[in-house]
């Protein structure tokens, strides 16, 4: 009853200075629209960069020479990832074949700037071309929308069949089918017999420019080595049988690999395994420090304003002196005049904290509608907001109710 009646006191003082509770509330409006901004921002980002590092399945890992992320490595680290062996089409059967919790094992090399031409159509000279096998679509969760996808007799023999991203088919065949129809890829015919779904990307990933071709085909055309000499390093899709698997699957898969390459019990792996997890905790860490910076940004903003509410607190102590010593004479104990000012700066805190945080929601999102990413509200951070405000009004808010409450009657009666 007495909170109740604390509160209505604190709202009614709080209307009757609506100026200087307004400008109260400005400090800590800017504090908590700050922090939920940035944050905000960065949740837009990331949940879209979440949703593009995501492209293998949720059971799917994959085995390659080259490291997950080269963020935060050395150069004498880099140096030696480069000098690692490649991984081969021969790793990959002996995954397929000797390892008891997958069942999709797939192959994959790829190339840049690739031209694919129909009749007098062709396009820009900057396509990616991996030679894959049929696990592709299930592995990389991109699959076939028009026609059908590779099959096994395909990469057997080496067929010079081809599957056209979604862009690719679009431009070539705007009006036509394209399935069954003979492109030129670098000059060399294919046939098409299936057109990838549309996976736009949302940071410059060119899914819908990929094109697949057997991996068989790629390897008769193209070679195993690149332009600069070096040997083309096999990227393998593993799809474990089911999610309770998946880390089975991965130190089996080691352990293969391990044997597959001669690596003795001291030497360290020569290839990278990686998860969809594993590459979100790599960009996790690589904003970290970002996050971070913007939270401490904000909180700094938060105790400025904190002190800014203790000051004028102090003064309408300062202002209400003769209503204390009233509220004294009449009964009012020490605890009821710190709670009732204890209370008005936490309300203050909190109206200021839900605008900022309403606020901050419509900074941070500024960012989807400058890019192609989709809007987004981390709602947690609602709740820290509003956290971090009652804590403010606490901790600055303290101190002017403590000297209210101390106030002597017969002085704060006497005070002009």
């Amino acid at each position: 009853m007495f909170l109740l009646e604390a509160l209505k006191m604190a709202l009614a003082a709080i209307k009757a200075h609506k100026l200087r509770s307004s400008l109260t509330m400005v400090g800590i409006i800017a504090g908590v629209a700050s922090i939920i901004a940035v944050m905000t921002a960065i949740s837009v980002v990331q949940t879209a960069i979440e949703k593009e590092i995501s492209v293998l399945g949720t059971e799917t890992f994959q085995v390659q020479k080259w490291a997950a992320s080269g963020d935060g490595l050395s150069e004498e680290e880099r140096l030696k990832i480069r000098r690692r062996r490649p991984t081969t089409v021969a790793h990959a059967n002996a995954i397929r074949e000797h390892v008891p919790s997958v069942d999709l094992v797939g192959p994959e090399l790829w190339d840049y700037n690739h031209v694919v031409k129909y009749r007098d159509l062709q396009t820009n000279p900057d396509l990616v071309l991996c030679g894959g096998s049929p696990e592709y679509t299930t592995n990389n969760t991109h699959y076939v929308e028009l026609g059908r996808n590779l099959s096994h007799e395909d990469v057997k023999v080496g067929r010079n069949v081809i599957l056209l991203g979604y862009e690719v088919a679009q431009q070539l065949f705007p009006w036509t089918d394209p399935i069954q129809k003979t492109v030129k890829l670098d000059g060399r015919k294919f046939r098409v017999v299936g057109v990838l779904e549309d996976k736009s990307s949302a940071v410059g990933m060119r899914f819908n420019q990929y094109c697949i071709i057997p991996i068989t085909a790629f390897q008769k055309i193209y070679g195993m080595y690149n332009d600069d000499g070096s040997q083309r390093s096999v990227n393998i899709t593993v799809r474990a049988r089911s999610p309770q698997l998946v880390q089975r699957a991965i130190d089996e898969t080691r352990m293969i690999m391990r044997q597959e390459r001669g690596l003795q019990p001291h030497e360290e792996d020569d290839f990278t395994i990686f998860t969809n997890d594993s590459q979100i905790r790599s960009f996790n860490q690589a904003t970290a420090g970002v996050k971070t910076g913007s939270f401490v940004i904000g909180i700094v903003a938060l105790i400025v304003a904190g002190i800014g509410i203790m000051n004028i607190m102090l003064v309408s102590v300062t202002e209400r002196t003769k209503e204390i010593g009233i509220r004294k004479a009449l009964g009012a104990k020490r605890r009821n005049i710190l709670i009732q000012f204890l209370m008005e700066a936490i309300i203050l805190c909190n109206i200021g904290g839900i605008i900022g945080v309403a606020v901050g929601f419509g900074l941070g999102n500024i960012t989807s509608i400058l890019t192609d990413f989709a809007a987004h509200v981390p709602l947690e951070w609602t709740l820290v907001g509003i956290t971090f405000c009652t804590a403010v009004g606490l901790t600055f808010g303290f101190w002017p109710a403590l000297r209210a409450a101390k106030l002597n009657p017969i002085d704060a009666l006497h005070y002009e």
